[in-house]
């Protein structure tokens, strides 16, 4: 038999490693969830949505409507009637002053800003043919319009920005024509003008 002072230390061992096992798992888990949540190979990593950005931009607080038509190697079109077309797709219809409007806070504010944009979420071989449509024209006076062409990756970097002038509703011209190759690179670019307009309202009306 046991004596008494030595029963009394054997169930306080058995307290304090129950104790220690208890607080060791807790740390043990409180590092794994430490080690998942910050993995070095997921350090910086950023989703690659786009492999080209393609920006009209005109007059902020400007009335008139601008679109940009957007023609890829095998014909297919993005502009305000079709918003997505293959690997393309129209990221914003600006209107001009018309519903030029974001919500902030709950709150209901004026977007000063003109600007249309498409991208490219992935590239094909072949020529893309960038057109800007003075849609809806409120003056006289000639509309200046930039257009400006981004490489995405692996870092950003501008092939094609240039300004254009559209005279008045209905006036198209040719922004910019560039050539991808197989590895996506720009190979050639220019300005031969052609007309998509026709085009798109056939293909509206399909």
């Amino acid at each position: 038999m046991k004596h008494p002072s030595l029963e009394n230390k054997s169930e306080q061992d058995v307290f304090t490693d129950l104790l220690f096992n208890t607080l060791l798992g807790f740390a043990f888990m409180f590092s794994i969830a430490f080690v998942l949540m910050n993995r070095p190979e997921q350090t910086g990593k950023i989703e690659t949505k786009a492999e080209y950005l393609i920006t009209v931009r005109w007059e902020d607080n400007h009335p008139d409507d601008v679109d940009a038509i957007v023609e890829d190697p095998h014909g297919g079109l993005v502009w305000y009637h079709s918003r997505d077309s293959g690997l393309m797709h129209l990221d914003r219809d600006d209107r001009g002053i018309f519903a030029d409007q974001i919500e902030i806070a709950g709150k209901k504010v004026k977007n000063p800003i003109n600007q249309e944009t498409v991208t490219l979420r992935a590239t094909q071989p072949g020529e893309y043919v960038v057109n800007l449509l003075h849609y809806k024209s409120n003056y006289t006076a000639p509309l200046l319009v930039s257009v400006k062409v981004e490489k995405l990756n692996p870092e950003v970097s501008v092939i094609y920005y240039g300004n254009h002038m559209l005279t008045g509703s209905g006036d198209e011209l040719t922004a910019i024509r560039f050539t991808l190759n197989a590895g996506g690179e720009v190979e050639r670019t220019s300005q031969r003008p052609k007309n998509l307009l026709t085009q798109a309202v056939a293909e509206a009306k399909k």
